[in-house]
C-alpha cells in the first residue's frame, strides 16, 4: 500500500506545487511518478491532490499521508545517514539542541572529556533551536535537548542533570544590593533585563511576578550575557540568571545577587532524549558525563 516513495511525492507536491516540478525535484519522468500515484490512489479509492489551476492542491486524504511522511521521513534520513557512518567506521553525530543560553560554556565542558571518551562520534550543538527544540527533537533534526523548562509528554524522556537557583543580580551599590531577598514590588521601578524570550517562559515573570500581580518598569532583551552584566554593573537594569552564572562573573565585576522571595526559584537543567535512546551507549554516556560536571565554571 503506502510506500516510502509516495511519501516523497507527496512532499514534492507541496513543496514545488506541479507535478512537473515535483518530479524532476525527485529526479524521475512525470509520467512514472503519476503513475505510481494513481496506482495508490485506486487501492485507497480517493484521489490525493486535485488541481487548482496551474497549481495542485493536496485532498483531505493526501494531507493525511503528508502528515505522515513529515513523520516518518526524517526517521528514514536519520538511520540511512547512521548507517552510512557506521560503515565509515564511524558511529555517528550526536546533534545537540540548545534552549539554555547561559549553558554553552557547561556544555564545553562536558563535551571535551567526551570527545577524548567516544573518537567515533561527532558532537554539532544547534544553537538555532532556541526556544523551539522540542519539533526539532520529534523531527530528528536532535537528537538531544538541554533545557531548563522540559515539557513532559509521551514520546520524550527528560533528565536532570544539575540544580541551580534562580536569582536577581545587581551593581554592588545598588540599593538593593544589601538585601537578603526581594518581593514582586521590589521591582516595580526596576529596568528588568533578561535574555530574549518571551515573558511566559520567563522564571521571573512565571513564578515571581505574574502571581502576584505585579510588573517591571521595563523589560528589556539581550543575548550576550556579558553585555548584559556589563548593563547591570553600571546601574542600566538588574537582571534574572542562574545563580552559578552569577557566582563566576561576580569574581570579576561588582556585583550581587539575591534570591526571589524567601523561598527563592529552584531550577534544574534537563537533558531531553527520545524514549528509548538512552540505550545508545554513546548517548547515555553523554548524559553521565553531564551529570557529573560542575556548572559552576571558571
Amino acid at each position: 500500500m503506502i510506500e516510502r516513495f509516495h511519501l516523497a511525492v507527496l512532499t514534492a507536491i507541496e513543496q514545488q506545487g506541479t507535478l512537473t516540478q515535483a518530479a524532476e525535484s525527485l529526479h524521475l519522468s512525470q509520467s512514472a511518478l503519476s503513475h505510481s500515484m494513481k496506482k495508490l490512489e485506486q487501492q485507497l479509492g480517493t484521489p490525493l491532490w486535485e488541481k487548482d489551476g496551474r497549481k495542485l492542491r493536496l485532498t483531505r486524504a493526501g494531507k493525511q499521508i503528508l502528515l505522515l511522511a513529515k513523520r516518518i521521513l526524517p526517521q528514514f534520513e536519520h538511520t540511512e545517514a547512521l548507517l552510512k557512518q557506521i560503515a565509515k567506521g564511524q558511529l555517528g553525530t550526536l546533534r545537540i539542541g540548545m534552549e539554555c543560553h547561559p549553558c554553552y560554556q557547561w556544555l564545553l565542558k562536558v563535551v571535551a572529556p567526551y570527545l577524548e571518551r567516544w573518537p567515533n562520534v561527532d558532537v554539532d550543538v544547534k544553537q538555532a533551536f532556541q526556544f523551539g527544540g522540542m519539533r526539532a527533537l520529534f523531527d530528528y533534526d536532535i537528537d538531544m535537548l538541554i533545557t531548563p523548562d522540559p515539557l513532559f509528554i509521551s514520546g520524550v524522556e527528560f533528565i536532570p542533570v544539575f540544580a541551580y537557583e534562580h536569582r536577581l543580580v545587581v551593581a554592588a551599590d545598588h540599593p538593593l544590593a544589601t538585601r537578603a531577598h526581594i518581593t514582586p514590588a521590589d521591582l516595580a521601578d526596576e529596568i528588568l533585563i533578561t535574555y530574549p524570550v518571551e515573558p511566559q517562559r520567563l522564571d521571573v515573570f512565571s513564578q515571581f511576578l505574574s502571581p502576584a500581580g505585579c510588573g517591571v518598569k521595563q523589560h528589556k532583551r539581550i543575548e550576550a550575557t556579558e553585555i548584559m552584566l556589563q548593563m547591570v554593573t553600571a546601574g542600566r537594569g538588574v537582571a534574572a540568571l542562574p545563580g552559578w552564572l552569577i557566582e563566576q562573573h561576580a569574581q570579576q565585576m561588582p556585583l550581587t545577587s539575591l534570591r526571589f522571595g524567601e523561598q527563592g526559584i529552584m531550577k534544574q537543567i534537563h537533558v531531553g532524549i527520545r524514549n528509548g535512546d538512552t540505550k545508545i551507549e554513546y548517548i547515555s554516556d553523554f548524559i553521565r558525563l553531564a551529570k557529573q560536571t560542575d556548572a559552576n565554571y571558571g
